[in-house]
């Protein structure tokens, strides 16, 4: 049976199966085949122990090349900045752990963040290794994350999610629209947009389903109530930008504003403050809060 490619500190390690060719070891591989990452780097990572092969042996420089032979390698980021906010755990027991995460911090491994993640985090924090997140926010996004802490009934609570029987809850500080009234579902067809990373909505059967509400009115800003039916990549940012009423310090949408690395000003107004589900170990209920607050 083949193995699961190993993990440290919540990242997953990647995986190649070595293909045809002349190289006299699996440090030459390596290299051609990621002409990007120099060899000193490679060697570096060889000697922390960070490119094994498939039963968890060592790959060292002077590790023949075989066809075939899987090497799993991790993968890093050069002189990755740490995220200057810390995270919570809420609650925490044999099954399930909740964290209330900060702006800017990405749940799991992702492009430029390697090390710098909740799930990293979380895991050099408690020593489990078996985490994993059951359902994920955005970066920029504040608020709850729930994580499995045990694989064997890993699937009963990740079902939750599936089958949509746990509520999820957001508050957002955006701009006011009395013209519309509230409270309203807002229904629409969401596909991938430009850039590959943003979504719009088209025509067509609606595929993404919001119910949204106020809870406080400003002389130019709302609190909303969010409650997502569906769960579509940014499917709250998009649905309150299609409104009129893009979420404050949005800089996805409705138009494309890049943040300098670094940047850590204004951040998002979107905060994931509530969870709520009938537990299915237990049969109990159960219900976890934030303790982030939005700046009106």
């Amino acid at each position: 049976m083949r193995q699961r490619p190993p993990t440290i500190d919540g990242l997953t390690a990647s995986t190649l199966q070595l293909p045809p060719g002349p190289w006299p070891t699996v440090l030459a591989c390596l290299c051609e085949r990621f002409p990007s990452v120099a060899q000193a780097q490679w060697i570096d990572r060889m000697a922390r122990g960070r490119v094994v092969d498939h039963d968890g042996n060592r790959v060292t420089p002077e590790t023949p090349y075989r066809i075939g032979l899987e090497v799993h390698y991790f993968r890093e980021v050069a002189d990755e900045a740490p995220i200057p906010f810390d995270e919570a755990v809420l609650h925490e027991d044999a099954d399930l752990l909740v964290a209330d995460k900060p702006h800017f911090l990405p749940v799991a491994p992702t492009g430029a963040h390697v090390h710098e993640t909740l799930l990293g985090r979380l895991i050099r924090r408690t020593g489990n290794h078996a985490l994993v997140p059951l359902h994920r926010i955005d970066r920029e996004t504040a608020g709850l994350v729930l994580f499995s802490t045990n694989p064997d009934s890993r699937a009963r609570y990740q079902a939750l999610f599936r089958d949509r029987r746990i509520e999820k809850h957001y508050e957002a500080i955006a701009p006011a629209l009395p013209g519309i009234a509230f409270p309203r579902v807002h229904a629409s067809r969401m596909v991938a947009g430009e850039p590959f990373f943003r979504m719009q909505e088209v025509e067509g059967p609606a595929n993404s389903e919001t119910r949204i509400d106020v809870i406080a009115r400003g002389d130019a800003r709302w609190r909303y109530a969010l409650t997502p039916i569906t769960g579509r990549k940014h499917q709250l940012r998009v649905h309150m930008a299609a409104l009129g009423a893009p979420i404050a310090n949005d800089t996805l949408y409705p138009s494309l504003r890049p943040r300098s690395p670094g940047d850590y000003d204004a951040p998002l107004q979107l905060l994931a403050n509530r969870l709520a589900f009938i537990d299915p170990l237990s049969g109990g209920e159960r219900m976890f809060s934030s303790n982030f607050l939005l700046q009106a």
